[in-house]
């Protein structure tokens, strides 16, 4: 089910990962590390994809539709543990 935030919650959640984070999602998800960093606001397409991410103007950098939140529960479940 897509899940909408905004572009500054996106990146403040990519921001907070540990190091090696996104190459752990890319791993566990059997992607290439660009595309993870694409999902979160990257704009590299030469060894990346886009994951889904659909960017709307607006408050807080615009709004984010993210068609699966797969990558960015990961990233949240990630934030949990460091908590924890």
């Amino acid at each position: 089910m897509p899940r909408t935030i905004t572009f500054n919650q996106l990146r403040a959640i990519k921001a907070q990962l540990p190091e090696g984070s996104i190459h752990e999602i890319a791993k566990r998800l059997n992607m290439n590390v660009q595309s993870v960093r694409n999902y979160f606001g990257g704009s590299n397409y030469d060894t990346g994809e886009m994951q889904g991410v659909h960017i709307e103007p607006g408050p807080g950098g615009g709004f984010v539709t993210l068609d699966d939140p797969t990558i960015l529960d990961m990233a949240l479940e990630i934030l949990d543990q460091k908590k924890g």
